[in-house]
């Protein structure tokens, strides 16, 4: 690398968090947006309760690299089998879309199929989330 490449300030890795639907409790996205942040990245946390198509609009508006989900209260698989066609119509396909949570095992693989291809279920390592998103971002 080279003096002007070293320079050369690095883009920062943008990710909206939301927490779906009736889900009630955010202390553990907050704490996961705290780390995403002292990671150095910019995170949009769009606060409780969400529709799918305000995350969806949110995501759109805001164009980040990751779009993010904070889940709880069990309604992982209709909310985001709501969500994923609505990132498609606005062309958000190319995101990398994570989800922690309360994530079943059995649900992961519905999860995967709908998208999501980083799942961290709750007691997941914060490096864990931060060293995903930094490997999948590009």
């Amino acid at each position: 690398m080279n003096a002007a490449q070293s320079a050369a300030p690095q883009r920062r890795i943008k990710v909206l968090l939301a927490k779906p639907g009736l889900d009630g409790h955010d202390q553990g996205a907050k704490v996961v947006v705290r780390a995403l942040m002292d990671a150095g990245m910019e995170v949009i946390y769009t606060g409780l309760r969400q529709t799918p198509e305000a995350v969806a609009r949110m995501a759109l508006d805001e164009d980040p690299d990751v779009i993010a989900l904070s889940s709880l209260a069990g309604s992982h698989l209709p909310f985001c089998a709501k969500l994923k066609p609505l990132l498609e119509t606005n062309h958000l396909q190319d995101k990398l879309w994570v989800i922690g949570g309360n994530l079943p095992a059995q649900d992961h693989a519905a999860l995967r199929q709908l998208g999501f291809a980083g799942i961290f279920p709750t007691g997941s390592r914060l490096d864990a989330i931060v060293d995903y998103i930094r490997e999948h971002v590009e």
